[in-house]
């Protein structure tokens, strides 16, 4: 390997912090790799007779340095359907500009009444995104209990506003967030015995993101550019309006603006996720910014395939457990449970978030991570302690609750200046809130991940403690009861 540099660097232990003095002292390598564009820090702590070893003895991890590109069909067609979509953006832009040249007063009154309100709603959306990731890591135990009940009242408050505006549509938008609010309420109640292992797990899975300084600038340079493209493509929209079949071309610009981001967080969780999976198997201090262009380069396509499937994912787990409740009170009812709990097997199997942790690490494709991640949990006996975890839920119900904040602040703003895009303009401020929460809540995300996928790789590691086995003998022996989900 051509080396251009290499250091070494006496500091704290680990347990010591970079800041601190401690007895133990470590050797830190720092190396470069022009060939392979790569820049690893490995630790080695040293002892009084001046001999080098691993802070913890792991087993050896195969595959981690695997350069393949992944999953190429699907980098393509995002890759084309991106192409598309900036083509159209354009071309509609246009014909906004146009529309102001030529002083029409449909073009103007939507230029002045609809971009202000989502313009700010976007601004707001990346401040509640910091905010949510920023106290879930200063205060994870308390902002567990404070998400759930915080997505119930915001909903609540956003829909009760929206029913008083007394317009069929507003009307209509309001009451579907009432019954979601009375849903998040009676979810809330439900987990409340989850609430402090959940707690637990945040508070430790974001240990090593401390010794990462770097680890948010991926979720900085997302959010950047998701608001550059939100601000471009409301403007498109104006546009759209007035193209052949405005309804399928503005539906077919959402559904393009969701996958998008959905790339967007994915490519973060990817690139948080390899950093933090490195330190757990290896023990080393990989570079955020080399894991960064990683990921772009070589498993972009894993993170489009995953995000495509990512939002159907997330439904058929609720459906499971929903149908799950449902079996044994009829007969046509058990069977119609057990055969969507089968699709939903064959689903949960080979599509799963958990793959983005193997992807990171081992540079694997979206189906093949899915599956061998979910292989490793049976094995390592946590199937019923992942099916319960709320990590997914609290990213969902915050992203959610940053929706109803952002939908109360635009409407606000478009009643008391033009009523008849209250109902619009909402509708957009609770999707932009959602999605650029979620890009930001991408870290704890990942850590979670991490944490599980890497401890069921090697329980004996020793930056793992008893709670993972200790939650796990609680479920076995019927102490702490979950709710199962069908699986084979």
């Amino acid at each position: 390997m051509d080396r251009r540099g290499e250091r070494a660097i006496t500091g704290g232990g680990e347990d010591g912090g970079r800041g601190e003095k401690s007895s133990d002292e470590v050797n830190v390598v720092v190396v470069e790799d022009r060939t392979t564009n790569k820049a690893l820090t490995q630790v080695f702590p040293t002892t009084s007779t001046s001999t080098i070893q691993r802070p913890w003895r792991n087993p050896p991890v195969a595959g981690l340095d695997v350069r393949t590109h992944t999953n190429r069909i699907s980098l393509i067609v995002f890759l084309l359907h991106l192409l598309f979509i900036i083509a159209a953006v354009c071309f509609f832009s246009l014909k906004t500009i146009h529309g102001i040249l030529n002083d029409e007063v449909e073009v103007r009154r939507h230029v002045y009444f609809w971009i202000p309100p989502i313009e700010g709603t976007v601004l707001l959306a990346i401040l509640l995104a910091f905010m949510w990731q920023k106290t879930i890591r200063e205060w994870p135990g308390f902002m567990v209990k404070f998400i759930l009940w915080f997505c119930f009242g915001s909903t609540m408050a956003a829909g009760v506003l929206l029913v008083f505006f007394s317009k069929p549509a507003t009307s209509g938008l309001g009451a579907a967030l009432i019954i979601f609010s009375i849903g998040t309420g009676l979810y809330a109640c439900w987990v409340m015995k989850r609430v402090h292992f959940a707690g637990d797990v945040l508070k430790k899975s974001f240990r090593p993101a401390t010794r990462f300084p770097d680890l948010n600038h991926p979720t900085y340079g997302m959010l950047f550019l998701g608001f550059v493209w939100i601000s471009v493509w409301c403007f498109a929209v104006i546009g759209a309006l007035k193209f052949y079949y405005p309804p399928v071309t503005v539906l077919m610009m959402v559904l393009s603006l969701m996958w998008t981001a959905e790339v967007m967080r994915n490519v973060t969780n990817l690139t948080v996720s390899r950093v933090i999976a490195l330190y757990y198997l290896r023990g080393i201090e990989s570079n955020t910014w080399f894991s960064f262009v990683r990921i772009m380069s070589k498993n972009l396509g894993s993170a489009c395939l995953g995000s495509l499937f990512a939002p159907m994912i997330e439904a058929s787990r609720i459906v499971a457990r929903g149908l799950n409740l449902l079996e044994g009170e009829d007969e046509f009812m058990f069977s119609c449970a057990h055969c969507c709990l089968r699709v939903m097997e064959a689903i949960f199997n080979y599509s799963n978030s958990w793959a983005f942790v193997h992807i990171a690490a081992y540079g694997k494709g979206f189906v093949t991570s899915s599956k061998d991640a979910w292989d490793l949990f049976e094995r390592s006996g946590m199937v019923a302690l992942v099916d319960a975890d709320m990590t997914r839920s609290l990213c969902f119900l915050s992203g959610v609750s940053s929706g109803s904040v952002c939908a109360i602040f635009a409407a606000s703003w478009t009643f008391s200046t033009r009523r008849e895009y209250t109902a619009t303009v909402s509708l957009l401020a609770l999707f932009v809130g959602y999605l650029m929460t979620r890009i930001g809540m991408a870290l704890p995300h990942a850590c979670v991940g991490c944490y599980y996928i890497c401890y069921a790789e090697n329980p004996s590691n020793q930056l793992f403690d008893s709670t993972i086995p200790n939650r796990i003998n609680d479920i076995i022996s019927g102490r702490d009861i979950v709710a199962p989900v069908y699986r084979r």
